[in-house]
């Protein structure tokens, strides 16, 4: 029989050490002295429901330095924005310093060659950071976004960003079993979900905010991304997350939830519009080839942007 999935949903209307500690004493964490942190810092300026909050991590980093020798905060560069500028930006570096841990970006780290010998699909292999690899645990902290091109981003893509090459963008046409793949190899210790500001419309970072006041945690990434799902009103089986359960053999009624149930917390959300320009990245994340064209460099980039912009009347960015 499949172990239990516990994942729980809490209020988070005021402080939330409380809720971290508890999230931090149910996981496997005893005993790991170098942990790895996984933000989202899919911008570089700090805006609540698109940027993990850097406060957040103060609390968890300080927490975890307790116990750990070592806790690492790390991001890859953007495709057209350094990691650096938005760990200064964001306020990431200085609450993580301040807590005790350092940060990493990860594509300045060694890199490792990862081969997956038994794969059914293009990707053979992947090269991943050292860093994350040789920790003794990681932890994933997401937000609770839709996401225009794949209806919805959580924790297992936040995992993306654990590829250490700004063309990363080129892996488009095979996002599911990447993500499998990340899934599988990193299997994140914990995940703290903080949806207290949601991301709905044409996320992940141009889409409208919505208050919901929620951190969800959970020692499986998979299971918290179903729950978070069924909280917006999301039909999880439609997304990516399909993919990954039935690779997994995972179970939806293998979750248990702990807390609020999802009846009281759920807000519909609303759908990302898929206009013309939306429709044309679509269609171009379907063929590698073509990704590899439109996304060869940021000035073809910047024409793209162009053209949409002229479309909608209004500035857009591509992440």
């Amino acid at each position: 029989m499949p172990p239990t999935k516990i994942v729980k949903i809490c209020q988070a209307k005021q402080d939330i050490s409380d809720i971290l500690k508890e999230a931090v004493k149910n996981s496997d964490l005893k005993g790991k002295n170098r942990i790895f942190i996984k933000p989202n810092l899919s911008h570089p300026e700090y805006l609540p429901g698109v940027v993990t909050d850097p406060y957040l991590t103060y609390l968890l980093v300080s927490l975890l330095r307790n116990n750990a020798q070592e806790v690492i905060v790390g991001e890859s560069d953007g495709f057209n924005y350094p990691c650096r500028v938005a760990f200064q930006k964001t306020g990431m570096e200085a609450a993580v310093k301040k807590a005790g841990g350092t940060i990493i970006n990860l594509s300045e780290d060694q890199i490792i060659k990862v081969k997956f010998p038994e794969s059914n699909t293009p990707i053979k292999h992947l090269f991943l950071p050292k860093t994350i690899l040789d920790a003794d645990a990681r932890i994933d902290l997401p937000l609770m976004k839709t996401h225009e091109f794949m209806l919805y981003s959580g924790a297992i893509k936040n995992l993306f960003g654990c590829i250490p090459s700004n063309r990363r963008i080129y892996l488009h046409p095979y996002l599911p079993a990447v993500f499998f793949y990340l899934y599988q190899l990193f299997k994140p210790q914990l995940t703290i979900m903080d949806a207290r500001t949601g991301i709905e419309g044409n996320g992940p970072t141009k889409g409208k905010p919505v208050k919901l006041n929620l951190i969800i945690t959970g020692t499986d990434a998979l299971a918290v991304d179903i729950v978070s799902t069924q909280v917006m009103g999301l039909k999880w089986k439609e997304t990516y997350l399909n993919y990954i359960a039935k690779k997994t053999s995972f179970q939806e009624e293998d979750i248990q939830i702990q807390g609020p149930q999802i009846s009281e917390v759920k807000r519909e959300f609303e759908l990302p519009r898929i206009d013309l320009p939306v429709k044309a990245q679509m269609e171009i994340y379907k063929h590698e080839y073509l990704t590899k064209f439109f996304f060869c460099s940021l000035d073809v980039v910047k024409l793209f942007q162009k053209v949409t912009l002229a479309y909608r009347g209004k500035t857009v960015q591509f992440v």
